[in-house]
């Protein structure tokens, strides 16, 4: 959040299981909460094409991790490197490299006593015990460190204020499903009825938290709009301004 707030990046370096996870953390964020795309920049051993089929020699390269890093990683920036074992090569390489850049550094990783975890900033060591079959860290190992990126990439959202008690606030509705969505999290929020909230958003072209502070507030569109841009796109902070 500390990075995010003082213009930086959030990166995620990993390999296999783990790394595909954190594209899909990454990926997930933008329709969820309406956050830049750059915020959250996710690194995968062996590239896109490890998405879709196993690359593994990938992880073992250390130098394309470190590489890879010294590309796109900036003081201030925030790196999670992503591995199971806690000693994925390609992942040590990139939290070396960022540490070597001025990033904060965090690892997680399943394995409680690894190493690795003198160097970094924060470690998060998963003690999942053993696998269901052996060796196979998708499984329990991975569902656990998709907990942790979800809890951690939600709480920093919730924190930004990209939602309104637990309402997804800044949701971009692309169809039909995500458009009623946004419609009933307008209802809840205010209690209004559900054509009101129809004009509110109407009136609001279509600017979910604009609609809702008008609501809440009682004010005109073009008041909640100029509140929300004071406030830092703050749904809670215009709410301030308008009731001061």
């Amino acid at each position: 959040m500390t990075a995010l707030r003082a213009g930086r990046r959030v990166h995620y370096f990993g390999a296999g299981t783990s790394g595909r996870l954190g594209v899909l953390d990454a990926a997930e964020l933008a329709p969820t909460f309406n956050s830049p795309r750059h915020w959250f920049c996710a690194h995968l051993a062996g590239g896109p094409e490890a998405m879709r089929r196993a690359v593994e020699d990938a992880e073992d390269d250390d130098t394309r991790g470190a590489a890879e890093a010294t590309d796109c990683v900036r003081r201030g920036d925030l790196v999670v490197g992503l591995t199971a074992s806690g000693r994925t090569p390609y992942v040590l390489g990139a939290l070396a490299a960022s540490r070597a850049e001025g990033a904060s550094t965090v690892l997680l990783c399943a394995n409680p006593d690894a190493p690795a975890a003198r160097p970094v900033d924060v470690f998060i060591g998963l003690d999942t015990g053993p696998e269901v079959a052996a060796g196979s860290t998708r499984m329990k190992a991975g569902t656990a460190q998709k907990i942790v990126l979800n809890s951690f990439s939600t709480a920093v959202m919730v924190r930004l204020g990209r939602v309104y008690s637990n309402l997804m606030i800044d949701m971009v509705a692309t169809n039909a499903k995500l458009r009623g969505r946004m419609l009933s999290i307008l209802v809840e929020a205010t209690g209004c009825a559900e054509d009101r909230a129809r004009r509110a958003l109407d009136e609001a072209d279509g600017d979910l938290k604009t609609a809702l502070v008008s609501l809440v507030s009682g004010v005109e569109v073009t008041a909640a709009r100029a509140a929300l841009a004071r406030s830092a796109d703050q749904v809670r902070g215009a709410l301030a301004l308008l009731a001061s």
